[in-house]
């Protein structure tokens, strides 16, 4: 998740420098569409008996802040201001502030940073988390969207890449995410068959990885199939995925492990976005028709 490429793709992805490597980008374009489509939540009132299970450490400073690393569009990222954090979990973010009664504050960090922080510097994370049994054996995890995985290349697949044979390839990642352990997983499994092991270029911004795709270093990069897919169609054919949506899995917001108050008040307040069906129109917004679940569910069995 982070600094861009070409005009273009810095609109489309509006992403920040972290310090990584990264290769010149290739030649800039307007987006071929509006990047941001945010959907206004000021229709979402507050519901009285869900915000009450909210604790008081929370509900006495009025605001709920949300880790994000705000460079996975069209998840979280920045608008063209560079500062404005948007996106569909964004959007959700403050439809959720405002059925708890409070004004949500999503705060950008680097994807890693967020789960350690949850309980202390942020109250809830919701940054495109994968609901894995690492992670709920620590925090608590509510269900709110399914997402696979998708390979992204430079359009027209110069390098001739291949998803079902990535043995030998170069493969940029974001850090600390599920397609970050898979690559480990399928890495090893090469090797162990003999083969060449996956080169694997990890960035701390999903941004980064994007980046060096376009410029050459990386011969694909390994993400989010709504974010592989929101990346190809705004950036005037730099990129295009490759493979299809592999492994869909359900996402989960984060709350501390500990705190069952504000588990049950985000679990409620959730669902209550789902049967209402403003967390349908949230994502019809952003073009993601088919990813909404409908049931909140706290650390649902894989």
């Amino acid at each position: 998740m982070r600094r861009l490429v070409a005009t273009g793709l810095l609109a489309a992805l509006a992403l920040t420098a972290c310090g990584q490597d990264s290769s010149t980008p290739a030649d800039s374009s307007a987006p071929a569409d509006s990047t941001d489509r945010t959907y206004d939540v000021s229709g979402v009132e507050k519901v009285d008996a869900i915000a009450a299970l909210v604790p008081s450490s929370i509900s006495e400073k009025g605001t709920l802040t949300v880790g994000a690393s705000t460079d996975y569009a069209p998840a979280e990222f920045r608008a063209e201001d560079l500062q404005t954090a948007i996106g569909y979990d964004v959007d959700l973010s403050k439809a959720l502030g405002r059925v708890l009664g409070l004004e949500a504050e999503v705060v950008d960090a680097e994807f890693a940073s967020i789960l350690p922080s949850i309980g202390t510097k942020f109250d809830l994370g919701i940054s495109s988390f994968t609901i894995t049994e690492e992670r709920t054996a620590n925090y608590n995890m509510i269900s709110y969207i399914t997402v696979g995985s998708s390979y992204a290349v430079k359009s027209g697949n110069p390098d001739e890449f291949n998803p079902d044979d990535v043995c030998g390839e170069t493969i940029a990642v974001q850090t600390g995410t599920w397609q970050d352990e898979e690559l480990a997983s399928f890495s090893q499994q090469c090797t162990d068959e003999g083969k060449e092991a996956i080169e694997v270029l990890q960035y701390g911004r999903q941004s980064d990885a994007t980046t060096n795709v376009v410029g050459g270093k990386a011969t694909a990069y390994y993400a989010d199939s709504t974010v592989a897919s929101y990346s190809a169609a705004l950036t005037n054919g730099q990129l295009e995925v490759v493979g299809g949506i592999r492994d869909a899995a359900p996402q989960g917001i984060v709350v501390k492990g500990d705190d069952e108050e504000m588990t049950q008040a985000v679990q409620q307040a959730m669902q209550h976005l789902m049967d209402e069906g403003v967390w349908q129109e949230i994502l019809d917004a952003w073009g993601i028709e088919d990813a909404a679940l409908t049931t909140a569910e706290i650390n649902p069995a894989g």
